[in-house]
């Protein structure tokens, strides 16, 4: 990788960081040589990484001293932070301050920063709860509250919007057989469409705007795999498994009711998702994130690849 230019990966062995380091590594072509940052140099995923070519240095967004080093010398690096890990927007601030920081500091040429929407203007009225304080849905505002310290830094970022991760299907979301035997997908999202992708694509298109370049520095690039209805995912799910998967919508306040750890976060969003449709897909134009991405996958593709990891079907 003599004479590569190096991106410094956040959240390494993870699945968007995991997915650009990957790009990287499975491009014989690449520009760059991957530094991949984990809080554990000797986990098995590190070590995987490590054997294809990538070099690991061991940083924690929860101790800032550790990742101004992380960064020294590198031309490009990804950024992400994890609110479910501490489930606090306060703490997921924090560390995107800390990172913020650190690139700036290291003279970082070109980040990019994994964000999301403020929801808090198109939830103002509809009755949701406030949580947190003054957030309607967490995790995605604290994320645009620290698209700030990028700017009021001056750090030369490109602000990579996200979805709907669809591996969020095999956590719980997918669809359940009922005692009669069949299997239902139930989903609060009414006849509206949800933007998702597969995991592995967010690295992959940072990878693509690695490679676009300055010219997307400052720019915010919203990406998608596919908008499909609730409908169209029970089809797909129907393909895929070769019987009928029925799709049984649910309301808001159902979903609430679950009464599950992220019950009010995770109403909340799909709120979200139902009232800002028309402006949240429209943002996430298909063939722009094609264009960087030209490995994008479709629901049914990315579902014939994981349906293995699903239970209890």
């Amino acid at each position: 990788m003599s004479g590569r230019r190096t991106i410094a990966v956040l959240g390494a062995t993870g699945n968007q960081g995991g997915g650009l380091v990957r790009a990287v590594l499975d491009d014989p072509a690449a520009p760059f040589a991957v530094r991949a940052i984990t809080r554990n140099a000797g986990s098995g995923r590190a070590r995987e990484l490590a054997a294809r070519g990538a070099t690991i240095v061991e940083a924690d967004l929860g101790d800032p001293a550790s990742l101004r080093p992380a960064f020294v010398d590198a031309h490009g690096a990804y950024v992400v932070t994890n609110f479910f890990e501490s489930m606090s927007a306060d703490v997921e601030k924090a560390q995107a301050r800390a990172a913020a920081g650190a690139v700036k500091d290291a003279g970082v040429s070109h980040v990019i920063w994994s964000t999301l929407e403020d929801t808090r203007t198109a939830l103002a009225g509809s009755g949701v709860p406030e949580l947190q304080g003054t957030y309607t849905v967490p995790h995605f505002d604290a994320k645009d509250d620290a698209n700030a310290y990028f700017r009021e830094l001056g750090v030369p970022t490109t602000f990579l919007r996200t979805t709907f991760f669809w591996e969020a299907f095999t956590q719980g979301l997918g669809p359940r057989r009922g005692e009669d035997g069949t299997l239902a997908l139930t989903l609060p999202l009414g006849e509206r469409r949800l933007s998702g992708i597969a995991s592995e694509d967010i690295g992959r298109t940072a990878y693509g705007i690695f490679k676009r370049g300055v010219e997307l520095v400052g720019e915010t690039v919203s990406i998608a795999g596919e908008h499909l209805t609730g409908q169209q995912y029970a089809a797909a799910f129907a393909r895929a498994l070769t019987e009928p998967v029925e799709y049984r919508p649910m309301t808001v306040e159902q979903f609430r009711a679950l009464r599950q750890p992220t019950s009010d976060e995770f109403a909340n969003m799909f709120r979200y998702y139902h009232d800002a449709e028309a402006e949240f897909t429209g943002d996430r134009e298909l063939s722009k994130v094609r264009d960087l991405n030209p490995r994008l996958q479709s629901f049914d593709q990315w579902l014939g690849l994981h349906l293995g990891s699903f239970t209890g079907l």
